[in-house]
């Protein structure tokens, strides 16, 4: 097969990383992609929402199978794009069809497939500017902390938990009223607090059968001890050590199953990846949300455990047949640490150049460029490093080590991921 990776991020880079080792790729493509990719795939010049200017590369480079990376181009329906085009229906794409992807696209969407098949979630309700006094009243018989979150897409910005009332209260308004987060609050949706500990699941479909692909933990904020701002993630390992075989069954027939057979039931065709952001609150899985790719930077800890054959897997998803296929797992850790840019996630430089890159250790890009022949910083988050060993502490010490050797200038990353395992 003639693969087609959409993306330019660290997700991306490890998809092709991975397909490049498959029996089944012949030639790969990467679009936009980045200084990593370029090592692995061809880059092409294209945005992830060009379907355009996609639909031209996937003509003249002949390619038979379409790995959507990011959100944005499923929500936006590339999917149903190559269904309904008679020279493009014959390729193969991983990642569902617009309905689908508005599991991730609309949160109130979302909550409400979780409540019709009573799949465990947060309590919640959903407000718009037409009922603005309503969500104030809701909040106020809320208790702290409040969750506010933008109904679309928002870049990962969209949710904010606060304590105080009053807070909350300006936040909705300006949400709904001043589109902080510009078309995607157009809705909010406010939901309870939920306190626990949280990882991520992830799942493969063809639309009747699936795999479950081993789970992660990421870290989220910018600062050591879980602190600060809300980044896309700092790191991530994988398997996450409090899964044990009790609460990953309440996962599967809890969640997961209900999930399939939501979709099916709905009527809404499936195939590609599910993301499933969850929280273990007392001995329970709940789910915080869905994504409908795979996330970013556990793809860079998940990737490499699986065994199996990448172009393998993506060919069973097209025929229908992952029931036939036999997920091995690599019993090692997989840990990952994201060097990011100085000031990320708030206003950050771009163009530095990146010093002590090796092609013998798992540098995944998420955020870089050849200038002039110099690899340099393009992102907010810039390298995932990833190591595996048997012991989290061990895989965790060798990517530091790693990331010791690596320079730009404000390179900035956590010293403390893995800290409450």
């Amino acid at each position: 097969m003639n693969i087609l990776v959409i993306g330019g991020g660290g997700r991306e880079h490890t998809l092709c990383w991975k397909l490049k080792q498959s029996k089944h790729c012949k030639k790969l493509f990467a679009a936009p992609g980045n200084a990593g990719t370029s090592e692995c795939a061809t880059n092409l010049p294209i945005g992830v929402s060009d379907f355009k200017k996609i639909k031209e590369a996937v003509i003249y480079y002949q390619i038979d199978l379409v790995v959507v990376g990011p959100e944005e181009p499923l929500v936006l329906g590339i999917h149903d794009f190559f269904i309904n085009d008679v020279t493009l229906s014959r390729v193969g794409v991983i990642g569902p069809q617009k309905k689908a992807a508005t599991l991730e696209g609309s949160k109130a969407f979302a909550k409400a497939f979780m409540n019709r098949h009573n799949i465990p979630t947060a309590d919640y309700a959903e407000f718009t500017s037409e009922n603005i006094t309503e969500g104030e009243a809701f909040l106020e018989k809320s208790k702290p902390p409040y969750v506010l979150k933008a109904d679309g897409l928002a870049a990962g910005k969209g949710v904010l938990i606060l304590d105080d009332l009053m807070q909350a209260k300006k936040e909705l308004r300006q949400m709904l009223l001043q589109k902080k987060f510009g078309k995607a609050s157009r809705k909010v949706v406010i939901e309870e607090f939920l306190k626990g500990i949280e990882l991520s699941c992830f799942v493969l479909t063809d639309g009747e059968n699936y795999l479950t692909l081993p789970m992660a933990k990421d870290y989220k904020r910018i600062g050591e001890g879980d602190t600060g701002l809300n980044t896309g993630g700092m790191g991530a390992v994988s398997p996450v050590p409090f899964l044990d075989n009790s609460f990953e069954q309440k996962i599967c027939n809890q969640i997961i199953k209900p999930t399939i057979e939501g979709l099916k039931k709905d009527k809404i065709p499936y195939k590609g990846f599910i993301f499933i952001g969850l929280i273990k609150v007392g001995d329970d899985p709940k789910v915080i949300e869905y994504n409908v790719r795979l996330g970013d930077p556990e793809t860079e800890v998940v990737i490499p455990r699986i065994k199996n054959d990448l172009g393998e897997l993506f060919q069973a998803v097209q025929e229908g047949t992952l029931d036939k296929i036999q997920l091995e797992i690599e019993s090692q850790v997989a840990a990952t640490v994201m060097a990011v840019s100085k000031g990320y996630p708030e206003a950050y430089e771009k163009g530095k150049a990146i010093k002590g890159l090796s092609k013998g250790e798992m540098i995944f890009h998420a955020g870089t460029k050849i200038i002039d022949g110099q690899v340099q910083t393009s992102g907010g988050r810039v390298l995932a490093v990833t190591s595996m060993a048997e012991e989290h502490k061990i895989a965790l010490l060798n990517s530091y080590t790693t990331l010791s050797k690596l320079s730009f200038e404000g390179i900035n990353y956590r010293k403390d991921i893995g800290f409450d395992l």
